[in-house]
C-alpha cells in the first residue's frame, strides 16, 4: 500500500498531535509528556544540528551563483525593501487592532502582581541593544559556527561570498566546495524530514497538554486580537503582495510552502524551521537556489512580521493595562522599536520575549509586566512563527520576479 505523501503525513501528525493533547490535558500523563518532549526535543536537535552549515553555505554559495546573473546589487536591494516594507505593514496593522479593540481596557495590573513580582525582567536599553546587536554581527567566525550564532554566521557568510565574486576564477575551486557542502546539508535535510511527522505530533501533544487553560481565558481578549491581526496579514497581506507582484493564487503558495508552515507551527522556530523551507521553496515552488540561498536564511534572522506585530500589539496592551495612554509620537517610536526588535531575534521559540523589554521601554511602560504575556506567549508564538517563515517564502518569490531571475523549467 502506497503511504500518503510527506506533506499529508505531517498535517495528519498535527491533528493527531492535537487532539490527543487535548483529551490529555489536566491530566497526569508524565510517560507521554517524558516520550513527546523526547521525540520533540530529537527532531528539533537534528534540524540545529544542519542549521549552521546550511546557512554558511546557502549565502555563500547564493551570493556566488549571482555573479552569473549580474543580479546581485539588484537582489540586495529588493531584498531588504521587502523585509523593511512586510514588517512596517504588520506592525501597523498590530497598532491599528489594538487602538481599534483597546484589548487592555477594564483589566487591571494588580491582578497580574503575583505573577509579576515572581518574574525578573531583563532589562536592555534602547543603546544597550544596539551595541549588543552589532557586537553580534562580527565576531570570530569558528566561535559564530561553533556556538551557533547565526547573525554573526550569516555576516560572515555574506562578506565570504562577496568575497568570492570579486575575487572571480581564482576561488572557482572554492565555490565548487560550497556546492557540494550545500548539497550534501540537503541531502541530510531530505533524511531528517523523513521524521518530520513523529515530530510534529510530539510537539503539538506537548504544547495542547501542558497549556494552562484558566490563564488564557484572562488574557482571551488580547491573545484573539493578536491572532486575528496575524491571520489578516498571513492570510491576506502576503498572499495579496505575491499576487500583485507575481499573479500567483494563495492555494499554490500554500500548497507549496505548506510543509514549512506546518513545520514553523509545531517547532515556532524560523531557525529550525530554515532547512524545510529552503526545500520547500527550491522544488515546490521553484525558486532558483541562488534566490533562496540568499533570501531564505537572511530572512530567518532579519524578516520577522509576525513578532514584530505581536510586540507592537503588546506593548499597546500593556499601556491599556497600565491606564498609560500612548499618543501618536510614542506609537511610533513603538512601530520603529518593534522593527528592530524584530530583526533582532533569534529565529528560537519566545525569543521576542526578551527583545520585547526593549520595545516596552522604549516608551516608558514597565519592563516587568512582560510576565503578563508569558503564559500566552509560547501559543501565540506558535502562529507568529508561522507567518515570520510565510513572509520569508513570498519574499523570495517576490524577490525573484523583481530581479528578472526566473523560475527553473
Amino acid at each position: 500500500m502506497k503511504l500518503p505523501s510527506l506533506n499529508a503525513q505531517i498535517l495528519i501528525a498535527a491533528v493527531v498531535g492535537v487532539l490527543f493533547g487535548w483529551l490529555a490535558h489536566g491530566g497526569k500523563h508524565d510517560t507521554a509528556l517524558y516520550a513527546a518532549s523526547l521525540v520533540g526535543t530529537l527532531f528539533i536537535d537534528l534540524l540545529k544540528m544542519v542549521l549552521v552549515p546550511l546557512v554558511f553555505c546557502s549565502i555563500v554559495v547564493g551570493i556566488a551563483n549571482l555573479r552569473q546573473h549580474q543580479q546581485m546589487h539588484r537582489v540586495w536591494r529588493y531584498t531588504l525593501l521587502f523585509f523593511i516594507s512586510s514588517m512596517l505593514v504588520a506592525i501597523v496593522i498590530g497598532l491599528t487592532a489594538s487602538n481599534l479593540f483597546k484589548p487592555g481596557a477594564g483589566l487591571h495590573l494588580a491582578m497580574f502582581e503575583g505573577a509579576i513580582q515572581q518574574f525578573e525582567a531583563k532589562s536592555m536599553s534602547l543603546p544597550d541593544f544596539f551595541a549588543g546587536f552589532l557586537h553580534g554581527l562580527f565576531m570570530n567566525p569558528f566561535k559564530a559556527l561553533a556556538e551557533g550564532q547565526i547573525l554573526a554566521v550569516v555576516m560572515f557568510a555574506l562578506l565570504s561570498g562577496i568575497a568570492l565574486v570579486m575575487g572571480g576564477a581564482q576561488f572557482d575551486d572554492l565555490r565548487g566546495l560550497f556546492e557540494q557542502g550545500l548539497a550534501l546539508c540537503m541531502r541530510l535535510v531530505g533524511w531528517i524530514m523523513q521524521l518530520a511527522p513523529l515530530g510534529v505530533a510530539a510537539l503539538l501533544f506537548k504544547l495542547v497538554a501542558q497549556q494552562d487553560v484558566a490563564i488564557l481565558q484572562v488574557l482571551a481578549r488580547f491573545a484573539a486580537v493578536v491572532v486575528g491581526s496575524t491571520l489578516l496579514h498571513g492570510l491576506l497581506v502576503l498572499p495579496l503582495v505575491l499576487w500583485l507582484f507575481t499573479r500567483r493564487s494563495p492555494l499554490w503558495l500554500w500548497r507549496g510552502a505548506r510543509e514549512a508552515l506546518v513545520t514553523a507551527f509545531a517547532t515556532s522556530s524560523s531557525s529550525a524551521t530554515l532547512p524545510v523551507t529552503l526545500r520547500c521553496v527550491t522544488q515546490h515552488l521553484h525558486v532558483k537556489p541562488e534566490i533562496a540561498g540568499f533570501v531564505i536564511p537572511l530572512g530567518a534572522t532579519m524578516n520577522m512580521d509576525g513578532t514584530a506585530l505581536y510586540e507592537a500589539a503588546a506593548a499597546l496592551f500593556i499601556a491599556q493595562l497600565a491606564g498609560v495612554d500612548l499618543n501618536l509620537a510614542q506609537q511610533l517610536v513603538v512601530c520603529l522599536t518593534a522593527m528592530i526588535a524584530g530583526m533582532g531575534a533569534p529565529g528560537i521559540p519566545s525569543a521576542g520575549m526578551v527583545t520585547m523589554v526593549m520595545v516596552l521601554q522604549s516608551v516608558g511602560l514597565p519592563a516587568e509586566a512582560i510576565a503578563i504575556l508569558l503564559p500566552i506567549d509560547r501559543l501565540l508564538d506558535t502562529l507568529r512563527t508561522t507567518v515570520n517563515v510565510e513572509g520569508d517564502i513570498v519574499g523570495s518569490l517576490v524577490v525573484q520576479h523583481m530581479t528578472a531571475v526566473g523560475p527553473r523549467v
